[in-house]
């Protein structure tokens, strides 16, 4: 096993304690902590390479080095070098490995470097292109989506007040072609469109979407097994790919997002810096046409820009895009009325009826309402913003509320109408007396289904009979029937009264008040009554 070599600054220290201060070699190596050995070797390899002290004073570590360690080249011509850069590209495709392309490379140059070699050559390569070696990104394999920390926005053209607003970043791993727009928010419906502008962009799907594990898409952040948010499941199995969070805290996960993001601060908000909008439109133009250009620019490192990288590698790689965006939707879990609906901003949602008390999942876009019972869906309306109204389909009702929906007054008219004019007439009154007209479907069903028991014509009788006497209820026109009041006149003739008759002992008479004076019998008054009657009114004293 090779011996570790010494540190070109330990070896300056035993060059310049030997030859400048004239020490010993136990007392140099007792003084940097080395066996006499080393620093015999050290001064050993010096004197065979010729150096004195102001030479390797004068001399950089690397030259150094190379002096007291050069290899003797080998022998014979030297062998052709592998094309690093298209290694690289070739290595983001799908089962393309180092052992096949050395296999190539072997047949193109029978006398080249062996798999060991080559794969070093490779390796080293890639590390002094600062390339992270950890990921291998394959074609069409993985999407990365961030968001940029610096933040654009627009000027309100109204209050003249700057709107910040928010950057997102999507970039594929193998060709590094990068998608960004500007949204007004983070939250859940602005994240999940921009996932549906970023495959229409790049007019395929990945399979697999890195995020960072931020609260609008991930719903229980864990370094295992976080929980996805249910609208991005939804996104993932419309699209037919999955969602692969970052670890919390692991940048490195997601390097592709990490870089296209400063890039794009870089390239795409940098450049925006002296420039004034007064839209979200107009700043997410100004966003597309730089993204396109940073696109379509050159990496020095692939001698190839991001659009050809994709055009090359990852277009055919990509699976096909649905035939139908993806369209967002909230979540809510909700409990069945008794009234077999659901509430949903203050509107409320019929399901069938037998899932009374069962507690079930709402789906609900800008247009739709669905409901899923244990993840069938058994309901679907048209979305209703009118608070405090209900959307009922008569397929969710009983049999019984059927009915009771199909009740209106012109057709109960029209079913009293078939018995006769004085029932629909008593049907028409009732309906009209109360407040509602809903108010009276019940007295008027009971009152039109006594004819079940009584006939129509007695029906009809007691019917007029009601009407007649301005009564307007159902226990009216039963209480007539049942004590036979219908088969009875509706008016009874009185009894005539006999006239009196004219000579009588009692009566006086018109005789009697022609007297003048009257009789004592008529209770008359002298004239010594009306002359107190008169004195009294006049106050006097008549004694």
């Amino acid at each position: 096993m090779a011996r570790k070599r010494l540190s070109m600054r330990k070896i300056r220290e035993v060059l310049r304690q030997k030859w400048v201060r004239g020490c010993s070699h136990r007392e140099v190596a007792k003084s940097l902590g080395m066996s006499i050995g080393g620093v015999s070797g050290v001064v050993r390899r010096a004197a065979e390479a010729d150096l004195s002290w102001d030479e390797v004073t004068g001399l950089s570590e690397e030259a150094l080095e190379e002096r007291l360690y050069a290899v003797e080249p080998m022998a014979g011509p030297s062998r052709p070098e592998p094309d690093f850069a298209y290694l690289h590209s070739e290595l983001k495709r799908v089962g393309v490995t180092l052992q096949l392309l050395h296999l190539e490379y072997v047949e193109e140059h029978p006398d080249g470097y062996r798999y060991s070699r080559f794969c070093d050559l490779y390796r080293a390569w890639a590390k002094k292109r600062g390339l992270v070696m950890r990921q291998v990104h394959r074609a069409g394999e993985k999407l990365f989506v961030d968001y940029a920390g610096k933040k654009p926005g627009w000027v309100d053209p109204g209050t003249g007040e700057f709107v910040p607003a928010e950057l997102f970043v999507a970039v594929l791993g193998a060709s590094n072609l990068t998608y960004a727009e500007v949204t007004t928010t983070q939250q859940s419906s602005d994240f999940i469109e921009s996932h549906v502008h970023a495959l229409e962009f790049i007019g395929g799907v990945p399979g697999a979407i890195v995020p960072d594990q931020l609260k609008t898409g991930v719903r229980r952040p864990c370094r295992y097994e976080p929980g996805i948010q249910r609208t991005y499941e939804d996104l993932a199995r419309h699209y037919g790919t999955v969602i692969l969070p970052a670890r919390p805290r692991k940048p490195r996960d997601k390097a592709k997002a990490e870089a296209g993001v400063l890039v794009a601060e870089r390239w795409i908000l940098a450049r925006l810096r002296h420039q004034t909008h007064f839209s979200l439109t107009s700043l997410n133009q100004a966003v597309g046409d730089l993204c396109d250009e940073l696109n379509e620019r050159e990496m020095r490192g692939y001698k190839a820009s991001r659009q050809e990288l994709f055009d090359r590698l990852e277009r055919d790689a990509l699976e096909p895009l649905p035939p139908e965006p993806f369209v967002y939707a909230d979540w809510k879990i909700a409990r069945v009325n008794i009234d077999y609906h659901v509430e949903v901003d203050r509107h409320y949602y019929s399901v069938p009826f037998a899932l009374i008390h069962e507690t079930v999942e709402v789906r609900m876009t800008s247009r739709t309402v669905e409901v899923l019972h244990k993840g069938q869906c058994v309901a679907g309306h048209r979305r209703s913003y009118q608070p405090g109204r209900h959307t009922t389909n008569p397929e969710h009702m009983p049999a019984s509320h059927r009915k009771h929906l199909e009740w209106t007054p012109s057709r109960l008219i029209s079913w009293g109408r078939t018995i006769g004019k004085s029932t629909a007439e008593l049907v028409e009154a009732i309906l009209a007396d109360r407040p509602h007209p809903e108010q009276g479907y019940r007295s008027c069903l009971g009152i039109l289904r006594l004819a079940k028991c009584y006939g129509k014509e007695r029906l009809e009788a007691a019917c007029g009979r009601a009407v007649a006497v301005r009564a307007r209820s159902y226990r009216h026109v039963d209480s007539i029937l049942k004590h036979g009041l219908d088969q009875m006149p509706l008016f009874e003739q009185a009894p005539e009264t006999p006239a009196a008759p004219v000579i009588h002992e009692n009566i006086r008479g018109p005789e009697y008040y022609d007297q003048e004076g009257g009789g004592d019998d008529a209770g008359g008054t002298d004239d010594g009554e009306v002359a107190r009657n008169a004195a009294g009114r006049d106050g006097l004293d008549v004694g």
